[in-house]
C-alpha cells in the first residue's frame, strides 16, 4: 500500500432538525453499513444521538439543523453527531433510576458503544460513539 492511501472512508450528512429527519439519519447509515454486523447498532446510536440533538439542543428550533459523520476502517466505526448548541450543559451520560420517562439515552449509547467522546465547541456539541470492529492495538481500555 502507497503510504498516502487511506483505507478509512467517510460520509457526512446535514439534516434540517426536524422529528421526521432522524428516520433519515437511520437510513442513511443502515444503508452505509449495509452487510455490516455493526450496522443495527450504529442505526441505534445515531438515532439517539439524532433525537438528542434535536430535543435538547438549538438543532430543533427554527431553522436549526445537525450534522453526522461516519468513519468507517478495518478496525473501528465511528460515528458522530454534531448539534446547533445553545444548550445550558454538554450531553453527559446520567444513570437514571428504573422509574425515570427520560435520560436513558446517551447511557444507552454508551453501553453499546466501544467508547464514547463529547467535544464542546463554540457552535455546539459532537458526540462521537467508536464501535471496534477489531481490538485496539494494545487491547480493549480499562
Amino acid at each position: 500500500m502507497h503510504e498516502y492511501t487511506s483505507t478509512v472512508r467517510v460520509w457526512g450528512l446535514s439534516c434540517p432538525g426536524f422529528p421526521e429527519e432522524v428516520s433519515r439519519a437511520r437510513r442513511w447509515t443502515r444503508d452505509i453499513l449495509r452487510g455490516s454486523p455493526w450496522a443495527e447498532d450504529a442505526e441505534l446510536i445515531v438515532s439517539e444521538l439524532s433525537a438528542n440533538a434535536i430535543l435538547h439542543t438549538a438543532s430543533g428550533q427554527d431553522s436549526g439543523s445537525f450534522h453526522l459523520a461516519l468513519a468507517v476502517s478495518a478496525q473501528a466505526i465511528a460515528l458522530s453527531v454534531t448539534d446547533g448548541g445553545g444548550a445550558g450543559t454538554a450531553p453527559k451520560v446520567e444513570r437514571q433510576d428504573q422509574d425515570a420517562e427520560h435520560g436513558r439515552g446517551l447511557g444507552m449509547v454508551s453501553v453499546i458503544a466501544h467508547r464514547v467522546v463529547v467535544h464542546k465547541s463554540d457552535d455546539g456539541h459532537t458526540v462521537t460513539a467508536e464501535l471496534y470492529t477489531e481490538p485496539p492495538v494494545g487491547g480493549l481500555p480499562c
